[in-house]
């Protein structure tokens, strides 16, 4: 045997070893123990039904009969339906609604937590929303923003002014939904922006401070900067999360109205649970999924999620 094939036989050999000695001991044999049931639930509830679903949407399928194969047809109905560009629309105007609002007032409550008080009594009220479901927000929300009887109206009819149609009117209903989440998800935005923010060096901010730096000069050179890490997972998540919307939308206006509210998860509701059309509605459904992991990728690529500025 040649030195070269001796040579390559080693190098085998110790990629083997090293590929052994790093997949079989007691501490992969630990981690695979506490993966295995989130892993085994991400396969059976997660992994499973998405791949189910891209077969169903190949289909017509009524939900009580058997499902008829019909290639492309829900693909290329789906590109062909103004209902459906219009709920996608509705969508990406709910999230420029809430996205940027929230982030920014969001961003505010954290910089002046940390500023002012660090409290564990405060962060827990500010947390409070976001751990109230959905149902009992929307419910909240519903009885409060009432045209007639609603708090919020009788406040303003009070004031002098004519009361607002916040979930009835067509100009205000999208708005309306989105302050609504704006509300719920402010908290805890905050709270993750905070703890980003305690991640920061004080000794960053003692250098800007000796170069005569101003408070808003740092905030934008400084805490920006260091944040994006932070800024990036709540952008992400919470657009996600956006686009995802049903709860809300399904409690106090069911998608009107007129459709202002007819967001994409209400659209596909209604096509999979009132119709009966579920091919149809999975066939939107994994349309939802590429158009998210199209935004995040996009996200991700424009804020540098893989660089680092500290």
């Amino acid at each position: 045997m040649s030195s070269t094939s001796v040579l390559a036989t080693r190098s085998e050999h110790s990629r083997l070893t090293r590929w052994r000695r790093a997949w079989i001991n007691r501490e992969t044999a630990a981690a695979w123990i506490f993966l295995l049931p989130s892993l085994i639930g991400f396969i059976a509830f997660y992994a499973v039904p998405a791949v189910r679903a891209v077969s169903i949407s190949f289909t017509d399928w009524d939900l009580l009969t058997d499902p008829q194969n019909i290639g492309l047809e829900n693909y290329t109905r789906l590109f062909q339906d103004e209902d459906f560009w219009q709920s996608l629309r509705v969508t990406f105007a709910y999230v420029l609604f809430n996205i940027p609002i929230q982030t920014a007032i969001a961003l505010v409550i954290a910089v002046l937590m940390d500023r002012f008080t660090k409290s564990i009594i405060v962060r827990g009220i500010m947390i409070v929303p976001w751990l109230m479901p959905n149902v009992v927000v929307g419910l909240l929300w519903l009885w409060l923003l009432d045209p007639s009887l609603g708090i919020v109206n009788v406040f303003i009819e009070w004031l002098g002014f004519s009361s607002v149609p916040f979930l009835t009117g067509t100009d205000f209903a999208l708005p309306s939904i989105a302050g609504i989440n704006i509300w719920r998800h402010m908290g805890y935005t905050a709270l993750l922006i905070f703890a980003g923010l305690q991640a920061i060096p004080g000794s960053v901010y003692e250098a800007a401070a000796i170069d005569g730096a101003s408070e808003l000069r740092t905030f934008w050179s400084i805490t920006i900067p260091l944040l994006r890490p932070v800024l990036v997972f709540v952008l992400v998540t919470s657009i996600i999360g956006s686009f995802q919307i049903f709860d809300t939308v399904a409690i106090t206006t069911e998608g009107g109205p007129v459709n202002a509210t007819e967001v994409l998860n209400w659209f596909i509701y209604e096509h999979a649970f009132v119709r009966f059309n579920m091919g149809y509605a999975t066939t939107i459904s994994v349309v939802l999924f590429l158009i998210l992991i199209v935004v995040s990728v996009v996200q991700m690529r424009i804020m540098r999620a893989d660089e680092s500025d500290f």
